[in-house]
């Protein structure tokens, strides 16, 4: 009950929207205008169903197109 309000709670879901247009933009600066308007798409579903960008950024973390910058091999 309360893990339900918490994860449909306004603040959640608006941290949730902020960090996968945070990705969309780190995407579109690298280049990859394709994964920047998915993830464009997916910040507008997540303001509705926050576990759509959840999901969608976990997907990125696993297939490695979400390492930052200091990851990276030199």
């Amino acid at each position: 009950m309360i893990l339900k309000k918490l994860l449909g709670s306004t603040v959640t879901r608006s941290l949730t929207v902020v960090s996968v247009l945070s990705e969309a933009k780190k995407s579109f600066s690298e280049g990859r205008r394709t994964r920047a308007l998915l993830l464009l798409g997916v910040a507008v579903l997540a303001w509705k169903w926050m576990v759509v960008g959840l999901a969608a950024q976990g997907l990125l973390k696993l297939l490695g197109g979400g390492r930052s910058s200091d990851s990276r091999p030199a």
